[in-house]
C-alpha cells in the first residue's frame, strides 16, 4: 500500500504550479511594499499631465 501511494503522482504538477504561483505572489506583495512610492509618484504624474 505504501509503495502504491509513493508511486503515484496525481496531482503533484498542480501542487507545483500552485506553489510557483504563491511564489510569485509573495515576490510582487515584497516588491510593491518597497516601491509603493514610487508607484505612486509614477500614477501621480500620470494623472497630472492627463489634466
Amino acid at each position: 500500500m505504501v509503495q502504491q501511494f509513493m508511486r503515484e503522482e496525481e496531482g503533484q504538477g498542480l501542487v507545483e504550479y500552485a506553489l510557483i504561483i504563491a511564489v510569485i505572489a509573495i515576490a510582487v506583495i515584497v516588491a510593491m511594499i518597497f516601491l509603493r512610492d514610487q508607484i505612486s509618484n509614477i500614477f501621480s504624474n500620470i494623472g497630472n499631465n492627463l489634466t
